[in-house]
């Protein structure tokens, strides 16, 4: 049960990160607690001090104060309900242009959030302020400094509206949107690659009747497997344990999952079954393989009848080829160890022919009749096969690719003369 409310803390954790809510709550409380501190300090023998040496700081007519708040919330709403508006617009037209799967990163930009947050914040922090000034018993100046640091907050929500505009503008640019993902995707790629040749460790013999075959337990796309929620139990009953399903694969409920050395009971199969992460969204990251297939949708959007944008299609290529090289250098499975080397956990990673199935094949089966975007998919499936670090199995997968894209070439493209000039490339 607790390492269920742990599991279940993790997804909450990962669900209020991307909430587009979650900094300007924090944000909002933080200045709930200002106005509160603020006010405190107007009975502080250092705030009377402050009055005598620095008094333009202090506001002392009531009507003043009040006009100068109920002006900053007026135009401090309009400011937050004009930002939130730009923000469903964007998310609107990235859902429409691109792919609805970037709608996740983009709710989740911290600059957004942190800036709508000012926003929130300042506004709670006038009404507060507002509401002790009329109150009863009340003094005008009790009041004076914490106008003023409402005045300078309308300010800085200024010039923070300003930046927004900015900020909104750019990060709706399908440019920088691939560019976020392929920077995000090759840190990942490149960490685990780091790890898997640091980790690895060599595989313990048993036989295949020593291993029991374990099965899904819901239908999703398999995320990942969570070693810390592992009990201290399986140690003496499972020294190695087989993940069938790469990362962002999908399994059906029923299907296989996991292989174990030996026979497990009931109650440690939950306990491994509570390691698993099943998602039902496909693609909730811009790393790794998440970051891949969100790319190869912007292609594929891209050259669908409604968009026709071959040079999105051309940028998302471009940028993937890399990406399919870091993710062909694995191997067919890694192996680390865990529980001070007393479990070994075997991962599978995809294969090159799932890979091809997965992101290449759209792209083709869509751009087949473009020359342009065709080219860009030649010279990336060339720039994959000129890889030394990829294995002799894997280039042929991708040399197999290239043939079936040459095949749609000779049949889909009309014009004799950029077929046999593309074919010729192949030579």
């Amino acid at each position: 049960m607790f390492k269920y409310a742990i599991k279940i803390l993790k997804v909450f954790y990962r669900r209020v990160l991307l909430s587009i809510a979650f900094y300007p709550v924090l944000i909002s409380l933080g200045f709930f607690l200002l106005a509160l501190i603020v006010l405190e300090l107007e009975s502080w023998e250092l705030a009377e001090t402050l009055k005598e040496r620095v008094p333009y700081l202090f506001i002392k007519d009531y009507e003043t104060a009040r006009a100068i708040l109920t002006t900053l919330i007026g135009g401090i709403l309009s400011l937050t309900v004009f930002s939130f508006t730009m923000v469903m617009v964007v998310l609107s037209q990235a859902s429409s242009n691109f792919s609805p799967r970037l709608l996740p990163s983009l709710v989740s930009n911290k600059r957004h959030q942190l800036i709508l947050g000012v926003y929130i914040g300042t506004l709670l922090y006038c009404i507060i302020i507002l509401i002790v000034l009329g109150a009863n018993n009340i003094e005008t100046h009790s009041v004076g400094f914490p106008t003023m640091l409402a005045a300078i907050s309308g300010v800085f929500c200024i010039g923070l509206f300003v930046y927004f505009i900015h900020s909104i503008s750019t990060s709706i640019q399908i440019q920088n949107i691939i560019d976020n993902i392929f920077r995000s995707s090759s840190r990942s790629l490149d960490k685990d690659y780091e790890d898997s040749s640091n980790l690895k460790v060599g595989l313990q013999e048993f036989r295949m009747d020593d291993f029991e075959t374990i099965y899904s337990h819901k239908s999703g796309y398999y995320k990942g497997f969570d070693n810390s929620l592992l009990s201290d139990s399986l140690v003496e009953h499972c020294h190695q344990i087989e993940i069938l399903p790469y990362v962002g694969s999908h399994v059906w409920e029923g299907m296989p999952l996991l292989k174990v050395q030996n026979m497990i009971e009931d109650g440690d199969l939950e306990d491994l079954l509570l390691c698993v992460n099943i998602s039902s969204n496909r693609s909730d990251q811009n790393e790794g393989f998440d970051g891949v297939v969100k790319l190869m949708e912007i292609a594929v959007k891209a050259m669908s009848p409604g968009i026709n944008d071959p040079g999105t299609a051309i940028d998302a290529i471009n940028r993937l080829a890399p990406l399919l090289v870091k993710i062909l250098r694995f191997p067919n499975k890694t192996s680390s160890s865990v529980k001070e080397g007393k479990i070994i956990i075997v991962r599978t990673n995809v294969s090159a022919k799932e890979l091809m199935q997965a992101i290449i094949q759209p792209i083709r089966l869509y751009a087949k009749k473009d020359s342009s975007v065709v080219l860009a998919l030649l010279g990336a499936l060339k720039f994959m096969v000129q890889d030394v670090k990829i294995s002799k199995e894997n280039k042929e997968e991708v040399q197999m690719e290239l043939q079936a894209l040459k095949i749609d070439i000779v049949d889909s493209i009309e014009n004799i003369y950029d077929r046999e000039r593309i074919v010729a490339m192949f030579e």
